[in-house]
């Protein structure tokens, strides 16, 4: 109860009106994405139905070996779940995006992409063929021509999942703590790519295992 309640004290509003965005873009469920955010402007994910997970990792667009640091972004914030006031820090210790809204009140740091070899684990050993975060990430860069591969892939973020860490410090993957039409907005502080896969998991209830189409509003630093 006092986690819910602390997150809760973290709920804000946005003042941004999608009538203003530079981009609006709906994601399919399952599908990867990658775009670029240019330093000022704000981008925000929206959770259409409910409990979907938008797993997303951002790099810095002009030096890639430059990433979002899950633990640099822990150890600056001192917490594990990320909310309004939040500041993702990079491996250089740079920040680069700042949580300004949030209508759900957190989101994981800790449960990491679904891949062939966590659905092995978590699961059964038929599941390693499925669809997983990481194919969707490697989809993507690939079609971009970028210069990133699975030496790359670091720790990401899990918008709008719930996975709370137990007393003793285990990990758990719980029901969600979203709901349609909830949303995190984020500032960039420098240009960025944003890598997402719109998660595919079919074996996680928290989604009723049925994954939903996220969206995407980007506004530009002057209507912002």
């Amino acid at each position: 109860m006092p986690e819910v309640t602390a997150a809760a004290a973290l709920l804000r509003e946005s003042p941004l009106d999608p009538a203003r965005a530079a981009l609006r873009h709906r994601q399919p469920a399952g599908e990867p994405w990658l775009a670029e955010l240019r330093a000022g402007q704000t981008v925000r994910i929206v959770d259409l139905l409910g409990n979907q997970a938008a797993d997303v990792l951002f790099y810095h667009r002009h030096d890639t070996a430059e990433h979002y640091s899950a633990t640099d972004t822990l150890l600056r914030q001192g917490g594990i779940y990320l909310t309004t006031g939040s500041v993702l820090v990079s491996c250089l210790g740079r920040p680069m995006l700042t949580i300004v809204a949030d209508t759900c009140g957190r989101h994981d740091t800790l449960g990491g992409a679904c891949a062939a070899e966590s659905n092995t684990v978590r699961y059964a050993l038929q599941k390693k063929f499925m669809h997983a975060c990481r194919d969707n990430y490697l989809l993507a860069l690939a079609d971009a021509g970028l210069d990133l591969g699975k030496r790359d892939l670091v720790p990401n973020i899990n918008f709008f999942m719930n996975v709370p860490v137990t007393p003793a410090g285990e990990l758990c993957f719980a029901d969600g703590v979203s709901g349609p039409g909830k949303y995190v907005e984020l500032r960039a502080e420098m240009d960025l790519w944003m890598l997402v896969s719109n998660c595919p998991q079919l074996n996680n209830p928290c989604n009723a295992y049925d994954p939903t189409p996220v969206e995407f509003i980007v506004w530009d630093a002057a209507a912002a």
